[in-house]
C-alpha cells in the first residue's frame, strides 16, 4: 500500500468503492498532479494543432516542407518517450535510486525542457524554430509516461481510476483550450504571444508538481 499499487482483495468492505470524489479533489497530491499534467497537455495540443500553421504563417514554409519540418519534433518526442520516460526511469529505480525522486525529476525536468517553446518566438528561420520545438517536445515526450503513471502511486485503495479520471478531465479541458486560445493569437499573427503563454502554463505545471505532488506519497484513506 505504501507504494500506491493495487490493493489486495481482502480489503475491508468500507473501502471497496474507493475514496469519494470530493475527498480526492481536496488532496494536494491530486491537485498538483492534475495541474502538472494539464500543463503538459496544453502545450502538447498547441504543438499538435498549430505547428504547421506557425511554420507556414510566420516563417513562410510551403506545405510540403512544413509537413517534413513538423515531423522532426514528434520523432524526437518518440525517442525521449521510450528512452527516458520508459527505459531510463525503470533502470534507475531498479538500481536503487529513490523512485519518487527519479519520477519527480523527470516530471519537472520534462516540463522545464518543454519551455523551449518560448525560444521559438525569437526564431527567424525554420531550422531554428524546429530546433526549439524539438527541445520542447523532447521534454514533454520524456515526462509523459511518468505523468500517466502517477495515479497508481498516489491513489488510496480502490481509487486509481478515480484519480486518473480527475487528471484526464482536466487534461482534456487543457487540450480543448490550447488550439482555441492559440487561434486568437494567430489571427494577429502573434504566435510569440501564444508561445509565451505556453511557457507560463508550463511554469504553473512545474509548481504543481513540486508544491502539490511532492514525494508521491499515497493519499491517506478517508476515515
Amino acid at each position: 500500500m505504501s507504494e500506491g499499487h493495487a490493493q489486495p482483495d481482502s480489503a475491508p468492505a468500507a473501502h471497496r468503492h474507493g475514496a469519494p470524489l470530493l475527498y480526492l479533489l481536496r488532496q494536494p497530491h491530486v491537485i498538483g498532479a492534475t495541474i502538472g499534467f494539464a500543463a503538459y497537455n496544453y502545450v502538447f495540443y498547441l504543438v499538435l494543432t498549430w505547428l504547421p500553421s506557425y511554420l507556414s504563417m510566420s516563417l513562410h514554409v510551403d506545405l510540403m516542407h512544413s509537413a517534413l519540418d513538423t515531423s522532426i519534433p514528434w520523432m524526437v518526442a518518440t525517442v525521449t518517450d521510450l528512452l527516458i520516460g520508459g527505459w531510463m526511469v525503470d533502470a534507475l529505480v531498479r538500481r536503487g535510486a529513490r523512485p519518487w525522486l527519479v519520477r519527480q525529476a523527470v516530471l519537472v525536468g520534462g516540463l522545464a525542457f518543454g519551455m523551449g517553446i518560448y525560444g521559438a518566438r525569437f526564431a527567424h528561420t525554420p531550422a531554428v524554430a524546429v530546433a526549439w520545438m524539438s527541445i520542447c517536445m523532447a521534454g514533454l515526450g520524456a515526462m509523459a509516461p511518468v505523468g500517466w503513471s502517477i495515479p497508481s502511486f498516489i491513489a488510496p485503495r480502490e481509487s486509481v481510476g478515480r484519480v486518473g479520471g480527475i487528471m484526464n478531465f482536466a487534461t482534456q479541458i487543457a487540450a480543448i483550450s490550447a488550439p482555441v486560445i492559440t487561434g486568437y493569437f494567430a489571427r494577429a499573427h502573434n504566435f510569440g504571444g501564444s508561445f509565451a503563454l505556453a511557457a507560463v502554463v508550463l511554469a504553473i505545471g512545474i509548481a504543481g508538481y513540486i508544491l502539490g505532488l511532492g514525494k508521491l506519497r499515497v493519499i491517506p484513506e478517508p476515515a
